[in-house]
């Protein structure tokens, strides 16, 4: 049964399990959903996100995702090409963490834990300087923050860009030592709590909390989020969205009084939230529904640029199963030269900068050709599918 995402939040908001978690292929509306479930919440201020500038104490739901990161952002130094900081919009939620709570020890442990130890952020103190009209300017003290690497002489260098995903990193690690905070205030009695700034919060919603993590550190903040959803004992409830079969998984087998969900788009623009039991594996037969999706755009004649998304995936889930180091390695093609040429074409349109950018969904017939091709491919040629379609 297809909903409307606001129809979709209001299954989430009326059960009444501790978590929820919602496995869901990119580009089937993970984000969408999450907002509408905020938007739904909301009346005037008692909802919270990454933009939002309001007391915490007004807040019934604290939310995280991909938009989370518009808080920060670079200063290159294009005069000079020397200090690279990256600054933090102070907002309530910033300000809490730094300057209520002084968790930028907590901030700085989370992020070399998920990236590298000898990684290091620098928080600023307060300063002031003049402008060359003369006017003084004073930037709050956490408001910017400095990287450094520790070499193998023990030298740090000094004023570094860290990539997109170490940045994407940073940001959860700040949002994660506040959800710390948050579960311990609340494990508390009423009475008891040392702050009332979150007496109203409701819900705490997730969703793809860092896209970017390889295989190890992913499972380490899965690791962190299941233990602090166990560790929670309020009243609080807990709603996860994902895309990454691994960190579902590991979710659904280590978190108790769950419902869980697939999400997926529909023709029509709207969107099926059916509720499943197990994990991805036993529930969801996701390879198949990848498969049955793109033959149902083919047969259409409806294909669009997110299905390149869904040609990938199958083939990353067929290569994962038949033990393959790579996915391409499954690409048409006798050579690696040929295999890069396709490769290259699902990479140019199945990225998430392709998919947030893109003027259209539409493609052009050469390029639907290449979906029909890729998948014709993969059935006809691995044993994998072959003995799927004899046990249909």
């Amino acid at each position: 049964m297809s909903e409307s995402l606001k129809e979709a939040a209001k299954i989430l908001r009326d059960n009444n399990k501790k978590t929820q978690l919602i496995y869901a292929f990119n580009g089937s509306g993970k984000t969408r959903l999450s907002r509408t479930f905020k938007e739904l919440l909301a009346t005037k201020s008692d909802s919270y996100d990454a933009d939002d500038d309001s007391d915490l104490a007004q807040k019934n739901i604290l939310y995280y995702n991909a938009f989370t990161e518009d808080l920060f952002y670079w200063d290159n130094d294009l005069a000079n090409d020397e200090t690279r900081v990256l600054k933090i919009h102070p907002n309530a939620f910033t300000n809490w963490v730094f300057k209520e709570q002084g968790q930028d020890r907590n901030v700085i442990e989370h992020f070399q834990r998920y990236t590298n130890p000898k990684l290091t952020p620098q928080f600023n103190e307060e300063y002031t300087y003049t402008e060359q009209s003369g006017e003084q300017i004073t930037v709050p003290a956490f408001s910017e923050v400095k990287f450094s690497f520790e070499r193998g002489n023990a030298e740090p260098e000094d004023n570094i860009k860290i990539s997109k995903g170490e940045e994407s990193n940073f940001v959860w690690s700040v949002f994660y030592s506040l959800l710390e905070q948050v579960v311990d205030v609340l494990n508390d009695p009423i009475e008891e709590r040392e702050t009332e700034q979150f007496n109203q919060l409701q819900y705490i919603y997730i969703d793809d909390p860092v896209s970017s993590l390889d295989e190890n550190h992913l499972m380490q903040l899965a690791v962190d989020l299941a233990s602090l959803i166990k560790k929670s004992t309020s009243s609080i409830k807990f709603i996860i969205s994902t895309h990454d079969t691994t960190f579902y998984n590991f979710l659904h087998n280590e978190v108790n009084s769950k419902s869980c969900f697939l999400l997926e788009a529909s023709e029509d623009k709207t969107v099926s939230l059916v509720e499943k039991n197990g994990d991805s594996n036993t529930s969801f037969f996701y390879h198949l529904d990848l498969k049955r999706q793109l033959e149902l755009a083919i047969e259409n004649e409806n294909i669009e640029r997110q299905h390149f998304v869904l040609i990938r995936n199958l083939y990353e889930k067929t290569a994962s199963f038949l033990g393959y180091p790579k996915w391409s390695k499954l690409l048409p093609g006798d050579t690696e030269q040929n295999r890069t040429a396709y490769l290259n074409r699902i990479i140019q349109f199945s990225s998430h900068d392709s998919l947030a950018n893109m003027r259209s969904a539409h493609l052009r017939s050469e390029e639907k050709q290449i979906v029909k091709f890729l998948l014709t491919h993969l059935v006809n040629n691995y044993c994998y599918w072959k003995q799927e379609a004899l046990n249909d």
